[in-house]
Formats: C-alpha cells, sequence, structure tokens
C-alpha cells in the first residue's frame, strides 16, 4: 500500500508542477532569442546521455575498431544520414550492435 501511495504523490506533484507552469505562464510569449536557444536542448540532452556510453567503457576512453558500441553508433549515425527517419536509425543500430556482439 505505501508504494503506490508514494507513486501517487509523485504523479500529482508532477502534474502539479506541469501544469502550474502551463496556467500560469501559458499566454507569456517567449522571445525569439530563446525559442532559438531550446531548439538545441533535446540533441544535447540526447548527446549527454549517449556519447558516454559509445565513447567510454569501464570509465576509459575506447575508440578502437573493437569498441562494438562505437561502431553500432557509427552505423546508427549513417542510417540517419541515409533515411531521415528516427525509428530505422534506432532499429539499425539496434540491429548492428547485436550482430557485432554475437559474432564477436
Amino acid at each position: 500500500m505505501n508504494i503506490w501511495l508514494i507513486m501517487l504523490l509523485g504523479g500529482l506533484m508532477t502534474f502539479g508542477m506541469r501544469f502550474s507552469l502551463i496556467y500560469l505562464f501559458g499566454s507569456f510569449q517567449v522571445p525569439e532569442t530563446m525559442r532559438r536557444a531550446l531548439h538545441y536542448v533535446p540533441p544535447a540532452v540526447l548527446s549527454a546521455i549517449v556519447f558516454p556510453e559509445l565513447f567510454f567503457r569501464n570509465g576509459v576512453p575506447d575508440l578502437s575498431l573493437d569498441n562494438t558500441r562505437l561502431m553500432a553508433g557509427l552505423a546508427a549515425v549513417f542510417a540517419a544520414w541515409l533515411s531521415k527517419n528516427t525509428l530505422f536509425t534506432i532499429v539499425a543500430g539496434g540491429v548492428v550492435l547485436f550482430l557485432l556482439q554475437y559474432f564477436r
């Protein structure tokens, strides 16, 4: 019962924070400079999450051809460049990573 109460309170708090921002600042116009700057936030956050997994192994930089995650990441970049499709990019990177680890 305790875990359900914690989950419910966490959900209500999250909803409350988001709703309050929308309700209080819903009519606020974001300046064009800030809008352009915020355009780069999602790629920057995604890069901060993904790059350490690609370039580091056990906390040590690994740029060798033996780094299967880096090779799969390069394949995903190539797939993204060719297709411009996010789902295809994720699937292609995952398949290449699986094959590289399977045949290693």
